[in-house]
């Protein structure tokens, strides 16, 4: 009888199953809150990186001896950009003695 007991009492309630089920659950529910914006950081992160670059690379192209500064494409010739940016593009302006670098409309840094 004691043994018939025993194997009866080895196993889990439902209630105690339920329990951690409810647990699991609320856990999955944070995580999924707390990594949601995570891929809006690291866009935001990559849309400032890359306007840094075409800058930076446009102050280099005009202090390795040119007298204005240059279009992307200049850029990428020149070997100061290794590829052409498809998040922004480079507007000249005052006979290209000036530059602004604008996103790049319907891209995510738009």
């Amino acid at each position: 009888m004691r043994a018939l007991n025993e194997t009866a009492e080895a196993g889990f309630t439902l209630i105690e199953l339920l329990v951690v089920i409810v647990i699991l659950g609320i856990l999955a529910a944070v995580v999924v809150f707390s990594v949601r914006g995570i891929n809006d950081k690291g866009q935001a992160s990559a849309c400032k990186t890359d306007k840094s670059t075409i800058q930076t690379a446009e102050e280099a192209y005009l202090a390795g001896g040119h007298a204005t500064y240059g279009t992307m494409d200049d850029l990428v010739k020149g070997g100061f950009l290794s590829t052409p940016s498809t998040l922004y593009g480079v507007t000249l302006k005052n006979g290209n003695t000036e530059y602004d670098v604008t996103a790049t409309p319907g891209e995510p840094c738009a």
